[in-house]
This record gives C-alpha cells, structure tokens and sequence, in this order.
C-alpha cells in the first residue's frame, strides 16, 4: 500500500488500500423494471457464490447516445425508484451517472455512489454540484483526459471538503471510432492516493462504430481486466447482460451475465498475487 493510500466507504463497504478487491456492475441502462430486477437478483447470487464486494450500476438515463432516437433509459425519477428497489431487495448498494447539476439534490437521496460521465468529467460546475453532497464519487476519466489530467478533478472536488473519491479509467481515444486501454494509467493514479476503477467493458467500445450507435468487442473484456488487475487497480467495472446482442444500449461492450463468474474468480486470483507481492 502506498504511503497516504485512501479508503472510501460505502455503506457496509470499504475499498481501496489494503481493502478487498471489489466490482461495479450491472446492465448499461435501465430497461424495465423486470429485467433491472432479474439483473439485479443474479449479480446478488454470483457476489455471494464468489464472496466479491459489489456495487450496482445502472443508468437511470443515458444523456450522451449518438443519436436522438436511441434509447436513454427510463428517466430520473422512476430510474432512481427503481434503484432504491434494489437497494431494499437485496441490500446492494447503488451507483448511477448525473448529467446536470439539476439531477443532484434527487439523486443524492438514493444512491451510494454518484458518478461523473466520462464526457462530462471537466464540467467544474457539475463536479462541484456532486462533491458538496459529501458522498462518494466515481468519476470516470474522460477519454479525451491523460491519467496526470485527473489531478484537476480531484482538486474540484477537494475544493469543498470531500475526499471519497474513485477513479475510473475506460480508455484513451486512438483515432477515430477506437479507444486504447493504456495500463501505465493505473499506477499513474493511484500514485494520487484514492482508488482506481478500471472500466473494462467501456475500454473495448468502439464509438460510434455503428454510424448511429457505438459498437465494441466484448470478447476483449476478460483480458483487458485481467492486465489491469494485475497492473494493480482496486476493482474493475464491467457492465453485463443476460443478452447482450438484445440490449438496448451499448450491447457490443457488455460482458455475457454467465460469464461474469469465471472472471471474477479469475480476477480475485490475480489480485491475491498482487497484493502478496506488495507485501
């Protein structure tokens, strides 16, 4: 652990530091409530068949599709009801994305963890917004940012007295409709004392790779996870779909649900060497 190495907690939660290795995930988007709560029901039962610290992501709204007519989700407020459902059911506790300041004061009622979008981690405005709630903060580095950049936002959100903050890599555009998972960005972060996310199923998209949508090659997620456990992230972030190929929204980047446990087992593995090795 380096020296000055941060913990955040999360309800009944602690990552980071010498905590144990933990996983985001969920489906891209809210799509009903039926499949949020399937979804939902099976993460609770491979968390406790693998015994992984997990938290559940699920958009309430997507603001940033490539097209007006794709679909964002089921809005704000029964998103967010949707959300505490799960929170009750299954005692999971809850990270979704704001887009504007306006979102906060509700949001901030329900979940645990409040995410910034990768396009909108330099908006000042929103990030200061989110950081006067004092509850922890994922953001995820813009893909347009260098791993020193990330600096700026911590020191935003330090700016008002709050220090639980994740970090959150998901690629570096590499030309047009491509990114690029550089490695040497975990460690570059981590070197600032909080924990680093690595986004694994938003690394392997492919932006509007499909004119009116992003495509992305999920069968790359297993790897790019695995070089970044062992590269020393805290936990990795993967979005994941019972049918992907059927989803609504960013299908082509997420993980096959009945594949989720094999890596995770995987991950929990490397992560014990890593962790060996800095002792």
């Amino acid at each position: 652990m380096k020296k000055g190495q941060k913990q955040v907690k999360i309800n009944n939660i602690k990552v980071g530091a010498d905590a144990p290795f933990f996983l985001i995930a969920g489906p891209c988007v809210i799509e009903s409530e039926v499949s949020l709560m399937r979804h939902a029901e099976e993460l609770k039962r491979i968390q406790e068949e693998v015994n992984i610290p997990l938290i559940f992501k699920s958009s309430y709204d997507k603001a940033n599709r490539t097209s007006v007519s794709s679909f964002r989700g089921l809005g704000i407020k029964k998103g967010l009801k949707l959300l505490s459902k799960v929170k009750k059911e299954y005692g999971l506790p809850v990270l979704s994305d704001v887009h504007n300041e306006s979102q906060v004061e509700m949001a901030k009622d329900i979940l645990d963890v409040i995410q910034i979008p990768a396009l909108l981690s330099r908006q000042t405005d929103l990030i200061i917004e989110v950081a006067k709630t004092m509850k922890p903060i994922n953001v995820k580095k813009g893909q347009f940012l260098s791993p020193y950049d990330i600096k700026y936002v911590i020191e935003k959100i330090n700016s008002v007295g709050n220090d639980q903050i994740l970090l959150t890599e998901r690629g570096f555009m590499f030309g047009y409709n491509n990114l690029v998972a550089d490695m040497r960005s975990i460690p570059i972060m981590k070197d600032y004392g909080y924990p680093v996310v690595f986004d694994a199923s938003h690394s392997v998209q492919m932006p509007g790779g499909l004119g009116r949508k992003s495509a992305g090659e999920r069968r790359y997620i297993p790897y790019l996870a695995k070089a970044a456990v062992a590269a020393g992230c805290d936990g990795v972030f993967i979005e994941v779909h019972q049918e992907p190929d059927k989803a609504l929204c960013d299908g082509p980047n997420m993980l096959k649900l009945k594949d989720l446990k094999e890596l995770l087992l995987q991950l929990k593995q490397i992560s014990q060497i890593v962790k060996e090795d800095k002792k």
